[in-house]
């Protein structure tokens, strides 16, 4: 008889997230990238009017960084639910 005992194997550490985490960090990520971006070019827009027409008051760019993030706010709203409903690709939708 042999006395070797049989080598333990080892566990591999997980090193890559799970993917539906990947993919919810990836809209997150998409998603604060698009608010940045779109408030800033609304605030942008509103201070070029707010220079131009507007005898330099503060709401035309206050309304330009509202439509700004309302809008990445939207999409990115969009972008969460589509997720969630399944998919009506070619599809009617009849309501009662």
């Amino acid at each position: 008889m042999s006395s070797e005992s049989p080598k333990p194997v080892a566990t591999i550490p997980r090193t890559s997230r799970p993917m539906s985490e990947a993919l919810l960090n990836e809209k997150w990520d998409r998603c604060l990238s698009s608010m940045l971006i779109r408030s800033g070019l609304g605030l942008s827009f509103g201070i070029v009017f707010s220079v131009l027409l507007f005898k330099r008051r503060a709401w035309p760019a206050t309304v330009g960084l509202g439509f700004g993030a309302g809008r990445a706010w939207e999409e990115c709203d969009t972008s969460f639910k589509r997720a969630a409903a399944p998919n009506k690709d070619g599809l009617r939708v009849i309501r009662p």
